[in-house]
């Protein structure tokens, strides 16, 4: 028996290598970005699916398709060792707690500034696909919707797909299923 998420992990290679994803048909001048969402309690099925997807189906099915994953917390913690800022937030965060860390983080991660650093490692101009996980790893230290907005300039034509842990309406994030009147976000669903 299928459960309703299989059915929808399911859908996920088949979606990723259409073109009406890839080449962003019937998009009518929008942005290719997407959102898969998932239940936060399913995240360990979810890393299962997609290390199948990066390590299995798209080098064996599409090995001509170039797809980059990033891992929105390790991204964080690269980001600010190459700003050489991670020893400092962590002394911080021992001495202080996590608050002063998180207020020591503020400017640093702000989505402006972390956005090129996105870029730099997804590599548009080299992927014809751009696949971000870790976004429930990576909060409170970033917010996904404000992220994303920041990205839309930059990514050029080249289409992304956020996994997120949460609900997504359509036009809202809400990480963790918790209520956020702030993360309004304008992007596809990836699967119904």
């Amino acid at each position: 028996m299928t459960d309703a998420l299989q059915t929808r992990l399911d859908q996920i290679l088949p979606m990723i290598t259409s073109d009406e994803v890839l080449a962003g048909r019937g998009l009518g001048n929008e942005i290719g970005f997407y959102i898969f969402e998932y239940p936060p309690a399913e995240e360990l099925r979810l890393r299962d699916h997609l290390a199948f997807l990066r390590d299995d189906a798209l080098p064996g099915g599409h090995p001509g398709l170039k797809v980059k994953f990033i891992d929105l917390f390790a991204l964080v913690i690269d980001y600010l060792r190459s700003r050489r800022l991670l020893d400092t937030v962590l002394k911080t965060q021992d001495e202080k707690g996590d608050a002063a860390a998180l207020k020591v983080l503020e400017a640093p991660l702000h989505e402006e500034r972390i956005a090129p650093f996105f870029i730099k490692e997804a590599q548009p101009d080299r992927h014809g696909l751009v696949i971000v996980h870790g976004v429930g790893k990576a909060f409170p230290l970033l917010r996904t919707h404000t992220l994303l907005n920041n990205l839309h300039h930059l990514m050029g034509g080249v289409p992304l797909v956020l996994f997120f842990p949460g609900r997504y309406d359509g036009h809202s994030l809400a990480l963790f299923n918790r209520p956020n009147d702030k993360g309004y976000y304008r992007a596809f669903k990836l699967v119904p």
